[in-house]
């Protein structure tokens, strides 16, 4: 296989790049001359003491390394793949207890007890609030907009359902949102100068989280009510969550199910409004397939890193115990092995075996069922309610190591 022709230095998780662009052609040529490519990085820079990682961009080999935690492990080095140069060891190691940063047997433990707020039912149970709340968050932009009837869509649409429906899940006031919306934000703003998030800002907002959702638990087992929470927690003894558990619970909730689809609601509206063909298809005849397609095209997490348990072999390389192993999403979803012409936009897409909820395995999203709700219903609403939606100006992006995130969207209603 021919060596891939990238720029010496080039690094798939330098925060300056995703800044600009999710780098597809780059992972193009990956896939095409060698699909597992060390990436070297100077110590430190990433908050790991190593040389590098591996960079894997096939969907095959995503899935592979995703369905094998025994051979790597989300525990080691946690499943961010890069934090902030400044960042201390023990800062790393105390994100193990987030479930997304441990292994089985402990991780399927605390998955069984969390799924419990997952079940078909659970979200079935959401639904009718969910719509309503989805019509009065695109009425309620409306009444805001400008004169002109520009309004921002990540602040007045995009981010308003997943926190309001986290908030009816676990039973968050709803004029705590704002709360949740801002120790959010800053957990995962560290890499964008622009909002002058530190490390220490952004540990202090996790601290803060978790103790607002300890306090939640707590009130919870002296007066258990019919939520999530209630069940959650309630007799600790009988295979339930800890109050520090479900601390760290909540604290994944803010991230995985507020900020990812946030971005899948921001990328999905500028996707329609770049394909206007595809907007027309969706007012027409909204397809069940929609959602899925959104997933595909934004895919808001980029990339998430295992660490080898041993050494193994991937994709022709050899990987040796304790190499850090990046698996990008974003190259899988384009993958044109799996999808036929992955650069298009197309929400008839079917079947769609994206892996924009991972890449199945242990760590699947457990909030998909959810998600996909939420991107349905925020659409239907839109689309009802302001079908003439338009392009104001180009996206401004996050700066982000590893999240495809959009910072405005500038869109008018008139």
């Amino acid at each position: 296989m021919p060596c891939p022709a990238l720029p010496d230095g080039f690094d798939f998780t330098d925060p300056d790049l995703l800044h600009h662009r999710v780098p597809l052609p780059e992972f193009a040529e990956l896939r095409r001359a060698e699909p597992v490519h060390w990436i070297p990085q100077q110590p430190g820079i990433a908050g790991f003491e190593d040389d590098g990682y591996w960079a894997v961009t096939r969907h095959a080999d995503v899935k592979y390394v995703s369905t094998h935690p025994e051979l790597f492990s989300s525990f080691l080095n946690t499943a961010v793949i890069r934090f902030n140069e400044h960042i201390q060891r023990e800062q790393i190691e105390v994100q193990r207890l987030i479930m997304l940063n441990m292994d089985p047997p402990e991780h399927t433990r605390v998955r069984q007890i969390v799924q419990r707020g997952f079940t078909p039912r659970a979200i079935r149970s959401l639904e009718d609030a969910l719509r309503a709340r989805a019509g009065s968050i695109v009425e309620n932009a409306l009444a805001h907009a400008g004169p002109d009837g520009a309004f921002d869509f990540v602040t007045q649409v995009a981010c308003e359902l997943p926190l309001q429906a986290i908030a009816e899940l676990i039973g968050v006031p709803q004029d705590d949102r704002a709360k949740i919306f801002d120790w959010s934000n800053k957990m995962v703003a560290y890499d964008d100068p622009e909002y002058a998030i530190t490390e220490e800002i952004g540990a202090e907002s996790a601290t803060e989280l978790i103790a607002y959702a300890m306090n939640m638990a707590a009130d919870r087992k002296q007066c258990p009510a019919k939520d999530i929470v209630s069940t959650l927690v309630a007799a600790e003894d009988e295979g339930n969550l800890a109050s520090d558990e479900f601390g760290f619970f909540v604290l994944l909730l803010a991230v995985a199910g507020n900020e990812t689809t946030r971005n899948a609601i921001t990328h999905g509206m500028h996707a329609f409004l770049t394909h206007p063909e595809q907007w027309d298809l969706y007012k027409r005849e909204r397809p069940k397939t929609t959602a899925e397609e959104i997933v595909r095209w934004a895919t808001p997490v980029v990339s998430f890193q295992r660490t080898a348990t041993q050494d193994t072999e991937l994709g022709g390389q050899q990987i040796k115990k304790g190499d850090r192993v990046g698996i990008f999403y974003s190259s899988a979803n384009n993958d044109p092995e799996v999808f036929e012409s992955p650069d298009v936009f197309d929400i008839t897409r079917d079947p769609n075996p994206h892996l924009g909820f991972g890449g199945g395995g242990p760590h699947f999203c457990l909030g998909k069922s959810l998600a996909t709700l939420e991107i349905d219903l925020i659409f239907h609403a839109i689309a009802d309610a302001m079908p003439n939606l338009r392009l104001v100006g180009d996206p401004r992006r996050l700066r982000s190591a590893w999240l495809n995130g959009v910072k405005e969207l500038q869109v008018s209603a008139d």
